[in-house]
């Protein structure tokens, strides 16, 4: 019984120490996760996020930076504007849009190419920052620490009575495990309450920032509506981790009838910011199908449908990407390790066309070369089949 009540008065002393105002809602609640380990949890998974997700939209640089002059707008309006935010768009068909502790966000090119307009990019960007300014994902990775901290003080509360001491050793242990499970951060759903609180006040931000908050309706009423079609690219995508309801989307429209009307849509602005983009969607539908025929063994149809994409646009590296993968498949290895190449040499800095040619390398008995190949991926991404294959090599 005495070390039970130990026990119950040790995570009691926990959470007490960890209350504090969210910096958003104003409310009292438990902070065990503090700004600076937000900050390197967001930092530590930012890059490997981006790799997860089809790297960096490296072709149009210039849309990517529209995207972080939006959201450095609605950054500077908003309660945590001391956050080290960064935006980046990456090279993904799937409509999806996330953000990490610390104000790390990301968008999709197939979210961008679904907008109408700047004000409903500022939505988007206002519902993302809310959730790190907000301290969702540090939430996430707090309940997890409670977990653990509940279950591994049971082991110090018949070890020791030096509470102060071993609370601050067990907090940090509890965080040093959580910090892998941040990269799931991505794919984390947000729960009803979250995502109501992101809309709330990212609509809040787009005001200030001199958006139509109408054009949070108008983006909500479509994600309803497509949500209820099922649209797999959309499931599977940004309402994995948002997802959208009724509820939100009525509760959007009342609070827009409180709030200024009339501010800006910026419609034709956007429309031009993503022309490049629009132009190209032919061309990454047929990367795209080209991927199904791949992965369905149509290896044929896969290497016409990616010529095609070449075709229409050959500064995409991740055209040659998966032109390589159908060579290498085909046992063509030495046009695989050019289409590789001209991957590498149009886009640096993913880890997959390194791996791939690593792979391919290694298979074709140069194992030095492979070797650097696969390191450079490991660094980018760290992957279990380069681990094996560089372990193998020796």
């Amino acid at each position: 019984m005495q070390k039970l009540l130990y026990l119950s008065s040790m995570v009691f002393l926990i959470i007490c120490a960890g209350c504090a105002k969210n910096p958003v809602t104003g409310r009292t609640e438990l902070h065990l996760v503090s700004t600076k380990q937000e900050i390197k949890m967001g930092e530590k998974n930012y890059l490997y996020g981006q790799q997860a997700s089809g790297g960096k939209y490296s072709i149009d640089p210039e849309l990517g930076a529209y995207v972080t002059e939006i959201g450095k707008k609605l950054v500077a309006v908003s309660p945590r504007s001391s956050l080290p935010y960064e935006f980046v768009v990456l090279n993904d068909s799937v409509p999806n849009a996330w953000a990490l502790p610390g104000g790390k966000i990301a968008v999709n090119r197939g979210l961008l190419i679904q907008l109408e307009n700047e004000a409903e990019l500022a939505a988007v960007l206002g519902h993302e920052i809310t959730h790190a300014a907000a301290r969702h994902g540090a939430k996430s990775m707090e309940r997890q620490i409670i977990v653990t901290t509940g279950l591994a003080a049971t082991n110090v509360a018949l070890a020791t009575t030096q509470t102060d001491d071993k609370i601050s050793k067990l907090t940090n242990g509890a965080l040093s495990k959580g910090a892998d499970v941040a990269a799931n951060l991505i794919t984390t759903k947000y729960s009803r309450e979250a995502e109501l609180e992101a809309d709330k006040y990212g609509m809040d931000y787009m005001v200030k920032a001199g958006y139509d908050p109408q054009a949070s309706v108008s983006l909500q009423k479509t994600f309803v509506r497509l949500f209820e079609d099922k649209s797999s690219s959309w499931v599977k995508g940004l309402f994995a981790s948002h997802p959208p309801s009724q509820e939100r989307a009525d509760t959007n429209f009342k609070r827009a009838k409180t709030l200024p009307t009339g501010l800006t849509l910026g419609k034709e602005r956007y429309q031009e910011k993503i022309a490049k983009l629009k132009n190209r969607i032919s061309a990454y539908d047929d990367y795209d199908n080209g991927v199904k025929a791949y992965q369905n063994g149509e290896l044929s149809t896969a290497l016409q449908l990616v010529n095609n994409a070449i075709k229409k646009e050959p500064q995409e590296a991740l055209f040659y990407g998966l032109k390589g993968d159908v060579l290498a498949k085909q046992d063509t290895k030495n046009a695989a390790l050019e289409a590789y190449e001209n991957a590498i040499t149009k886009d640096p800095n993913y880890f997959y066309y390194f791996h791939q040619r690593g792979t391919l390398l290694e298979k074709m008995g140069r194992k030095q070369e492979a070797k650097s190949d696969l390191q450079h991926s490991q660094q980018l991404l760290p992957t279990e089949t380069a681990e094996n294959l560089l372990k193998l090599i020796g």
